[in-house]
């Protein structure tokens, strides 16, 4: 059987026991995953302070291949849809560390990895190239969320980010 979507995860980073996306910054992948459609499932709220100084906080993943027995091959990872609110943005970028390596931890949310480039890949043609993810392969993948300065008030504010790539039948 083919991989499937449901074979291709998130999960956060920060230890393996973490469950607070807040802590999702980057080191040792987390058995928790990162759920779609769940509100604050990767940043919280927009305090009021930070939406009129603007604000840029950073958060590592990890995607991975939960296949069994199949390669993603070829995987590449975008932005399918970015925030709906005009005051915020979001731009993703592959961690440094290799597959299956643990990714550089960040001291807080609003410190930039180091050697991390971030891309707007807002779509398939502009994907970030991963390369091969074996059965139980995971790679870091950082996101940038950038509010703007003076930033409208925004219920539910969201990003659709897909992994994809080929498979053997």
């Amino acid at each position: 059987m083919p991989i499937v979507a449901s074979d291709l995860k998130m999960y956060l980073s920060g230890g393996a026991g973490n469950t607070d996306p807040n802590a999702s910054l980057g080191g040792v992948i987390s058995t928790t995953e990162v759920i779609d459609a769940t509100i604050a499932n990767l940043y919280d709220n927009v305090s009021s302070s930070e939406a009129l100084a603007g604000d840029v906080e950073y958060r590592c993943v990890y995607v991975k291949n939960t296949h069994a027995t199949l390669t993603l091959q070829t995987a590449k990872v975008f932005i399918q849809t970015n925030t709906p609110s005009a005051d915020t943005a979001v731009r993703i970028g592959l961690g440094t560390a290799a597959i299956n390596a643990t990714e550089q931890t960040v001291v807080n949310e609003s410190t930039a990895p180091i050697g991390v480039t971030f891309a707007t890949a807002i779509n398939e043609g502009a994907a970030l190239l991963i390369g091969d993810l074996v059965p139980g392969a995971q790679k870091a993948l950082w996101y940038e969320r950038t509010v703007i300065a003076g930033a409208a008030a925004y219920n539910a504010d969201s990003v659709i980010v897909q992994l994809k790539g080929d498979t053997a039948a």
